[in-house]
């Protein structure tokens, strides 16, 4: 005991603490093992047989260390909440099994029911990208998305055929190099439906068993060198990435700023506004006679919202003729106002009255195709009266909210300014002002699964192999189905609120995963004899790394695109938004995030078929 400690204290300065109580657990658990009664009794062995009878005691503690583990990182890498749940579940359920022959199983009913909800969400994040894509303006993404998903899946399954592997391990490798975990979930459902044939001498959990080896020791290579080759790719071609991020701002114009995600604390805050109302006493002849809306239509960067004359205040809202001699507060940038106010207007004046004006804060769904294709100062002239876009979100994800970015129905707009200027803009936008969720997501979620797990179980037989979209995959398609329309309805209830469809997109895939630990955990050292990890290695690297590089090349060289936007758009092509993330460290810039929506919307769900494909056709 007195070496173990020793040996502790040499590993307490590289080790996270999380690691440390799972290495010091299966330590003791060892040790107890080797003594004549420790096998039959003792308190490792009691706090094995009680989580092996309260599965959910076991599940919560695989998502309560499993969590803090996955979130150390080492020089940026780390790995991440679902991988670290699924490394504490089988550590916990192999050593439970290998030390005192005890085992854990957890029902499969739970995996079930969370992997939906999973899925639901999924399809709640990606429906309105995934349609606006289709629809216009993003057929090289598209292409690039097709080429990294379909690359992949190419490599790994006729790659796993090639090196003899057995079944399982495509669909592992397949959901650890793209890092979609739920890919197991869905080659799972071909197993346990029927839609795979399970040959002679293997069992469900043997396959399981395979999908999780493939899935852990591909998930970690893919994890660390996608974000390294995403971030290094455009220097290996002798890209300035810097230079090209800023080209790529140059084209769009303008900056943008950090702001709280839609849904989160602090999201409808005004903080601190590169716009002010200023008071001028109207001087100028040209002003005279003209109404609100006529001067905002010849002067589209301010606006007037105030109008003071004498003892009278009026609303810009009801839309004010000036008169020679008014006190009237414009809305605009500050350095503007400064620059060009009273040469526009006339003296600055201290008019408190018509400064007198309180700022709204709120989120806006776009849901009229009519403005998808536009672009933010394009609407700004049309729809813009007394705003100021704060943000704009799309996927949950912010990318640059610059004068030529282009919107797209489903993005969230974030708009500042008077309560009546923006419910008007939302009016117009086809969707309604969004301060905090006051919708129950309950209904649409049940009805949501009912409808996908029906849906999911239809089945063709083509060429004697019988095809079914799996309940998961069903949920998914459901959930986009309803992303869609309620986008674009707000009678359906508006938008699902992020931090809702965050909570269930995190602990639907943590639980289905730590089922997945508890039920695979002591099959899993079976699936690692042999050369089979050197062969995970092999291909899980290939089919993460290759399909990029392909995409790559088709971007730079044949459509010529910008580097640095075909590098967030290769990153969404692989689903990895740490990649992404490492790109826009690499110029500088956050523009990457311009080309990883659509690509990343198309192969979610792509990935997902194929996934089951390559398992119903091992």
């Amino acid at each position: 005991m007195k070496r173990l400690a020793k040996a502790g204290e040499r590993l307490k300065p590289k080790l996270c603490p999380p690691l440390l109580v799972i290495l010091c657990f299966i330590s003791l658990g060892a040790n107890a093992a080797s003594s004549e009664v420790a096998t039959v009794s003792g308190p490792i062995a009691y706090l094995f047989n009680y989580l092996s009878e309260n599965p959910f005691v076991f599940l919560f503690v695989a998502l309560a260390i499993g969590y803090p583990l996955g979130s150390v990182t080492i020089k940026g890498v780390g790995l991440g909440s679902t991988a670290g749940t699924l490394v504490v579940g089988i550590a916990i359920s192999l050593s439970s099994y290998v030390l005192y022959d005890i085992s854990i199983t957890a029902p499969g009913l739970v995996s079930d029911i969370f992997l939906m909800m999973f899925m639901y969400a999924i399809g709640m994040k990606v429906g309105p990208q995934f349609f606006s894509g289709l629809a216009r303006g993003g057929i090289d993404f598209i292409v690039i998305g097709l080429i990294v998903v379909c690359a992949n899946f190419a490599i790994v399954f006729f790659g796993a055929k090639l090196l003899d592997l057995a079944p399982g391990y495509a669909a592992g490798i397949i959901s650890g190099s793209y890092t979609v975990t739920a890919v197991m979930g869905v080659a799972q459902s071909a197993v346990s439906s029927g839609a795979y044939h399970i040959p002679e001498g293997l069992t469900a959990d043997t396959i399981g068993a395979n999908m999780a080896a493939g899935y852990a020791v591909s998930y970690v290579l893919s994890t660390v060198f996608i974000i390294l080759f995403i971030k290094y790719l455009p220097a290996m071609f002798g890209i300035d990435p810097v230079k090209a991020g800023k080209e790529a701002e140059a084209d769009f114009g303008g900056g943008e700023g950090t702001e709280a995600l839609p849904g989160t604390a602090g999201f409808s805050s005004p903080g601190t506004l590169p716009v002010e109302i200023r008071s001028y006493k109207v001087e100028h002849e040209e002003l005279v006679g003209k109404s609100i809306r006529e001067l905002f239509a010849l002067y589209p960067n301010a606006a007037v919202l105030k109008v003071v004359r004498g003892d009278d205040v009026f609303d810009a809202s009801t839309n004010p003729t000036i008169q020679m001699g008014d006190v009237i507060g414009v809305r605009g940038r500050y350095a503007n106002l400064i620059a060009k106010g009273e040469d526009k207007v006339g003296t600055e004046v201290d008019e408190i009255r018509a400064r007198d004006i309180e700022i709204e804060v709120a989120d806006i769904h776009v849901g009229k195709t009519e403005y998808a294709g536009k672009t933010i100062e394009e609407l700004g002239k049309e729809i813009g009266f007394g705003l100021y876009c704060k943000a704009i979100f799309r996927q949950g994800q912010a990318i640059p909210h610059l004068p030529q970015t282009i919107v797209e129905v489903g993005d969230v707009v974030r708009l500042a300014g008077p309560k009546w200027c923006v419910d008007e803009a939302a009016k117009k936008l086809g969707g309604k002002p969004i301060v905090e969720s006051t919708v129950t997501e309950t209904f649409y979620l049940a009805v949501s699964l009912v409808i996908g797990f029906v849906v999911g179980h239809f089945s063709v037989t083509m060429g004697g192999i019988p095809f079914a979209l799996g309940t998961s995959a069903g949920c998914m398609l459901t959930g986009i189905m309803f992303s869609f329309l309620r986008t674009r309805n707000p009678a359906f209830g508006g938008p699902m609120a992020e931090g809702a469809r965050s909570f269930l997109q995190d602990i639907g895939l943590s639980l289905f995963i730590a089922v997945l630990a508890a039920n695979v955990g002591p099959k899993i050292l079976n699936s690692f004899q042999g050369t089979v990890v050197i062969k995970i290695a092999i291909l899980g690297l290939l089919g993460a790394l290759v399909p990029p590089l392909l995409a790559w090349l088709y971007g730079l060289y044949v459509r010529k695109m910008n580097p640095m936007i075909l590098a967030g758009a290769c990153a969404g092509g692989r689903n990895s938004t740490p990649a992404m993330k490492g790109a826009q460290d690499a110029c500088g810039s956050s523009i990457p995030a311009v080309g990883y929506p659509v690509p990343y919307a198309l192969t979610s769900m792509l990935v997902l078929i194929f996934g089951y494909l390559a398992m119903v056709m091992s």
